[in-house]
């Protein structure tokens, strides 16, 4: 059996382009992992309390309703990316999904979860402004930072 690879991704062109280097670059007995990491909102969304302020009530299923519409976006994206790794040759059986919900923060998950046996992380290189990944940083600098165990591509 290959190596074990861990692709954090989400509906974005990052994420496609994490994908597309696997499917040119790696041999097709690897096991690979899509992951994405979405904001756990069943909590917040079945919140029914009085001493919610009245404004969260009058929007509180608006949110609740993108947040299921983002996380049917990213199921899909999973999905397409598992169906181009079948199609570039890789084995469906050694393609896992997971749609992970936000325990500590998206990059701390991110590499709690490449720590935990994966061989290579490949990730999307997140496209914000220098200025504003100098200030807060970028999820991929964040994950960069806290994988220790596993080797990290960032592809751009």
């Amino acid at each position: 059996m290959g190596k074990k690879i861990l692709v954090a991704m989400d509906d974005s062109e990052n994420g496609r382009r994490a994908v597309d280097f696997i499917t040119a670059y790696m041999v097709r007995d690897c096991e690979i992992t899509l992951l994405s990491v979405l904001l756990d909102t069943a909590t917040l969304c079945d919140m029914n309390s009085p001493e919610l302020t009245p404004t969260f009530q009058a929007q509180q299923s608006s949110f609740c309703t993108l947040e299921d519409q983002k996380r049917t976006l990213v199921e899909k994206a999973q999905q397409a990316a598992r169906d181009e790794l079948i199609a570039a040759g890789f084995a469906g059986e050694n393609i896992e999904i997971k749609l992970n919900p936000r325990k500590k923060g998206v990059a701390r998950d991110i590499a709690a979860e490449a720590n935990s046996g994966y061989d290579l992380l490949v990730m999307g290189r997140r496209g914000v402004s220098a200025v504003r990944e100098f200030f807060l940083g970028s999820i991929t600098q964040k994950v960069l930072s806290l994988a220790k165990d596993v080797s990290v591509v960032v592809v751009n």
